[in-house]
């Protein structure tokens, strides 16, 4: 029954990247100008985590690095989909881990660089996505068999490519066997790994990991948002967004995910003035910039740069590369 369905015991890894450098923190902290004179001392090459980044034709909104910063030092997962495709973190998990291995093995150093939470902590901690491995013709499939067969048949299966999951899961329970099973043929993956990631397990799939969050008092930081907000108008926010709707990109705009778009849209659709649509971008940003800095704040493994202590921008930036290299010389030596 295993070789019938495909089933494929798990075999190990190679040998994981040696080194990942996390830079990250709440909007308009500073991270893109910062990241690029990083990676430029380092000799890295930097992976945008930034949920909107990854759409093309959404550049002013998403504060994109414009073409001169993305030629001064390789940028990768920017403009990867259109608008209108359904991207999720574990899509993103995936194309960030082939960009870190597609740098490491030049000998070049990744620098993971954004705001999204969630994105890094899927690219850091590596865990897995349970919604991800739901197959209705694969659960069917073992309902049917376990109706004709028996639930012991599967439980069989199960001991073989699962151990640990056999282990706490009854012979008799048949619903539990299925959904372990149907786990295991859809993800390659055994659901016991997906329990321990649930538990919170903090390992990382990396050798040496460094993080940097960047802060900002946050008088300061909401001004900055705020400047930002209206200099994107300036730059032509307004005329992007009808650009999108023109393409036919509404729904995705107006999602509820699309910081600065959704304001928009309803300006232009007559609902209320500009001056409304930017006061709520702002509003909005500066909300956002909250829930941002309270999810890595929890994350203990982040080192804090307070980047109002410095007078000029490359001052924090040799203040951060001292930062990872005294790190990368203690890891060295352990």
């Amino acid at each position: 029954m295993v070789k019938k369905r495909g089933i494929k015991k798990q075999t190990e890894n190679k040998a994981v990247p040696d080194l990942l450098v996390v830079i990250c923190g709440p909007t308009a902290t500073g991270k893109t100008d910062l990241s690029i004179g990083v990676a430029k001392e380092l000799q890295g090459e930097i992976i945008s985590c930034d949920s909107m980044q990854v759409y093309k034709y959404m550049d002013i909104g998403t504060a994109k690095p414009d073409m001169i910063q993305q030629k001064a030092v390789p940028h990768h997962l920017i403009d990867v989909v259109t608008p209108d495709t359904h991207f999720n973190v574990s899509k993103f998990q995936d194309l960030a881990k082939a960009a870190i291995s597609d740098i490491d093995s030049r000998g070049r150093i990744p620098i993971l660089v954004g705001g999204t939470g969630l994105y890094i902590r899927a690219v850091v901690d590596g865990f897995l996505f349970p919604w991800e491995s739901r197959s209705k013709e694969v659960r069917e499939s073992l309902e049917k068999e376990a109706a004709e067969k028996g639930s012991c048949t599967l439980y069989a299966e199960l001991k073989d490519v699962d151990p640990k999951a056999a282990r706490k899961i009854h012979p008799n329970d048949a619903r539990r066997i299925i959904r372990a099973l149907e786990v295991f043929i859809t993800t390659g993956h055994p659901i016991s790994e997906l329990w321990r990631r649930d538990q919170k397990d903090k390992g990382t799939p990396f050798d040496r990991l460094i993080m940097i969050g960047l802060a900002r008092e946050r008088s300061v930081l909401y001004d900055r948002i705020n400047r930002r907000a209206s200099k994107m108008v300036e730059l032509g926010l307004v005329e992007e967004t009808k650009r999108l709707l023109d393409q036919g990109y509404d729904k995705t705009l107006t999602s509820g995910q699309a910081l600065g778009y959704k304001e928009i849209v309803p300006y232009l659709k007559g609902r209320y003035s500009l001056e409304e649509a930017v006061g709520l971008i702002k509003r909005d940003t500066r909300r956002y910039a909250k829930r941002q800095l309270t999810w890595f704040r929890a994350d203990p493994r982040i080192q804090w740069v307070d980047m109002g202590i410095f007078g000029f921008q490359e001052e924090a930036a040799r203040c951060v590369l001292s930062l990872i290299k005294g790190k990368m010389a203690v890891m060295q030596e352990n």
